[in-house]
């Protein structure tokens, strides 16, 4: 037989008060603990010596506490303010699961929140790693309270830190945590220090890492920062996550809607030597931002190399081409569209039938006017509007 010695005073507690089995609502899977019941005080130190014969179903837990002894150094040995806020933290929130019916998810949250607002990042995080270490995996929420205190308080090391941890534990990153970190590396100027982190991402969890690295890219596209958008892109070819087909639709939107339209067009030649197809997302991007600096040429050849491939066009292909080939004054070109949207079976939008009844007006031609705006009117209720749009983007 052999004996358990876990506790720094050598406190003998039974292994049917340490452990206890939790089924947490907000991660919908069961998780076990350590709890401090009756000695909320006593930290657990040292690694295991040794088990009870024929208590095998208790190993989960011992192999938790190994890997937080051998991890981190004992929690007993720490001195300083913030070590004694965690542990002081840590026990209320273990205390607290086993004798509240509020969620787990919202009492751990609550307690990071509290931390965060006093700007003691370093205890928050400490608090999550250790949260993990007792198998309690928290949602993205709470990685990204953290998130938003590191940039609000620039401190780039816990936001990187907790943006890897946010990906290795959570499987995902949604838009919103991207976000957070482009914002609160906006002032970062130092390149190497952003490829080093890229290159950290992209050896986490592929093919999560690609998309990661994707949705970066356009955060810091929203926030106008071309530059570190363009750097991160030129290193994933380096990368085992090359880029694919969203990685090049995400610079061609953003070059194009600064108005580079040829370094975008450079981009769009690189895609396709790099045998990714474009799509229509593709070509509707060349052709929108082409319409906007009026190179309605290049909009028609793209068109039809559209066409040529075998990608087919949609309504967000067709109104920009219709308002400007209408707006020049080649309202016949504009008019062949509009009837070749419908017999493709496009349903028109309102913005449409508007643009044509303007640009007829403008052009004298108040009869065809007065004839599509009538047929505007007739199936009103079946045409694309802005709550469309909207829905779709969602």
């Amino acid at each position: 037989m052999f004996a358990a010695a876990i506790s720094k005073r050598k406190t003998h507690l039974r292994v049917s008060t340490l452990l206890r089995h939790y089924y947490c609502s907000s991660c919908r899977r069961p998780f076990s603990f350590t709890t401090l019941q009756g000695f909320r005080k006593i930290h657990l130190v040292n690694s295991v010596k040794s088990i009870p014969i024929g208590a095998f179903w208790i190993w989960p837990f011992f192999q938790i506490l190994s890997y937080y002894v051998s991890s981190h150094r004992s929690i007993a040995t720490q001195t300083s303010p913030s070590h004694d806020m965690h542990d002081r933290i840590l026990n209320e929130i273990l205390s607290e699961l086993e004798n509240s019916a509020i969620s787990c998810e919202k009492i751990c949250i609550s307690k990071i929140d509290k931390l965060c607002s006093a700007g003691d990042l370093t205890t928050a995080a400490r608090l999550l790693r250790s949260l993990r270490e007792q198998r309690i995996f928290l949602g993205p929420r709470a990685y990204n309270i953290l998130l938003q205190a590191a940039g609000e308080q620039d401190d780039t090391d816990i936001l990187l830190h907790t943006f890897k941890d946010l990906l290795v534990f959570c499987n995902s990153i949604k838009s919103a945590s991207c976000q957070i970190l482009a914002k609160a590396l906006v002032k970062e100027s130092d390149d190497v220090f952003l490829l080093k982190f890229v290159r950290e991402v992209s050896e986490l969890i592929i093919p999560i890492s690609a998309i990661t690295l994707n949705r970066i890219i356009f955060a810091f596209g929203e926030f106008r920062q071309i530059d570190k958008a363009l750097i991160i892109f030129e290193e994933m070819k380096n990368l085992k996550c090359k880029p694919d087909l969203v990685t090049y639709n995400t610079i061609l939107v953003i070059l194009g809607r600064c108005g580079q339209v040829d370094d975008m067009l450079h981009k769009f030649a690189e895609m396709k030597e790099a045998n990714i197809a474009p799509d229509t997302i593709s070509y509707n991007t060349i052709i929108n931002s082409l319409r906007k600096v009026g190179r309605l040429d290049l909009c028609s050849a793209f068109f039809k190399e559209m066409g040529e491939r075998g990608v087919q066009p949609d309504l967000q292909t067709y109104t920009p081409l219709i308002d400007n080939f209408g707006r020049s004054g080649n309202i016949e070109e504009a008019l062949r569209l509009f009837d070749e949207m419908k017999h493709r079976r496009i349903r028109p939008s309102i913005y449409v039938y508007r643009s044509l009844i303007s640009n007829l007006n403008k052009m004298g031609k108040l009869k065809l006017a007065t004839k599509f705006s009538n047929e505007m009117d007739a199936c009103l209720s079946g045409l694309v509007g802005s709550k469309d749009f909207k829905r779709k983007k969602r």
